[in-house]
């Protein structure tokens, strides 16, 4: 019989007959524990001033260098009805609303027209910002993933997934899995705290999504001390979006021809990466492997649901970046095709 002190787990967080007892620091073995999640509020904090400090006094100066600039933007002209209508309503309104407000302001259609589109261009975010949050997510992913590779090129579990569940869950903790925890919580946290405040993408919902999956999936591995396969999703994602931050941040700068082939490579590493390691190796690695060693738990199932909910965003994500490809690939054959025909006609004349 179970003896009353044994429990699944902290929560169902690990295999049976585990305790809180079980995981106290002894003997220099030293655990993860949900205390030190706190850790990463500070480190929150610092990641938002550092990145003020780095947008202010780096980027926007390379901006500059590169002769970055916002469009001109022509402002509409007062009009307290449409303005009225523009903030309580729809920033797009519908054709029997336009007919409406023409009645309320006696302009003509195409004049309130006109005056949404150049209203809705007046809340568009600047080249200069969106330039400034790529570099900061570039350089942010850059020095992530250069970490992550240092805190597990050593380690047999990159080599062996076998080895990511040997002795668990009475693992130790290493300095170095404490700090990348650390900084990835503490930069997902800034990039949910600044949602509202950054460039809104179309993909603002699954952003959120995914952010807040991270952040619980991270914080869930940490308290179940699934530090070890933690450290291999973090360092997987990060290498695909070091290559897409940058790709936008010289495209930005007008270097389209080093865009396009940063692009190409990022299109090729995120599929291998998000749709075949992601899926085949580490998913894999925490849905079979496990079993070998002890029977299903909680956290066994919520781990792997979080890490599907990942996957379902990968495949949305692919499905968006293929379109991208394809519309570039196709645009390209099409300028091809009227250059040449063009030649030709050119030719017979």
């Amino acid at each position: 019989e179970r003896e009353p002190d044994k429990w699944c787990g902290w929560g169902g967080g690990a295999p049976v007959n585990v305790s809180w007892s079980d995981l106290e620091d002894s003997e220099g073995h030293v655990y993860a524990k949900a205390s030190q999640l706190y850790g990463a509020l500070p480190c929150t904090l610092c990641l938002l001033i550092v990145r003020h400090l780095f947008e202010r006094y780096l980027a926007t100066p390379l901006a500059d260098v590169w002769g970055i600039r916002d469009k001109v933007r022509r402002t509409v002209e007062p009009n307290p009805t449409l303005e009225n209508y523009f903030c309580s309503q729809a920033r797009v309104p519908s054709q029997a609303d336009v007919r409406s407000l023409c009645k309320k302001t006696s302009w003509p259609e195409k004049r309130v027209q006109v005056w949404f589109r150049r209203r809705r261009n007046q809340e568009r975010p600047g080249l200069r910002k969106r330039f400034c949050e790529a570099s900061w997510r570039c350089v942010f992913y850059f020095f992530a993933f250069v970490g992550g590779v240092l805190a597990l090129y050593d380690k047999p579990w990159l080599y062996n997934l076998k080895e990511v569940w040997a002795g668990f869950p009475k693992q130790s903790m290493l300095p170095s899995q404490y700090w990348y925890y650390h900084l990835e919580i503490g930069f997902y946290l800034s990039l949910l705290l600044r949602l509202t405040f950054d460039v809104k993408r179309k993909d603002f919902k699954e952003q959120v999504i995914h952010h807040i999956a991270t952040l619980t999936l991270l914080s869930f591995s940490w308290i179940s001390n699934y530090i070890r396969i933690g450290t291999l999703v973090m360092a997987l994602h990060d290498f695909a979006d070091v290559l897409l931050e940058g790709a936008k941040v010289f495209n930005y700068a007008k270097w389209h021809q080093t865009a396009n082939a940063m692009f190409v490579v990022f299109t090729v590493v995120f599929m291998l990466t998000r749709l075949v390691i992601f899926p085949f190796w580490l998913i894999h690695c925490t849905w079979v492997y496990p079993l070998e060693q002890f029977a299903p738990f909680f956290g066994y199932y919520f781990f792997n649901v979080m890490l599907l909910v990942l996957q379902i965003l990968h495949l949305y994500w692919a499905f968006l970046i293929l379109r991208m490809v394809y519309k570039f690939i196709f645009s390209k054959v099409c300028s091809q095709l009227v250059l040449l025909c063009s030649q030709g006609l050119f030719i017979r004349k």
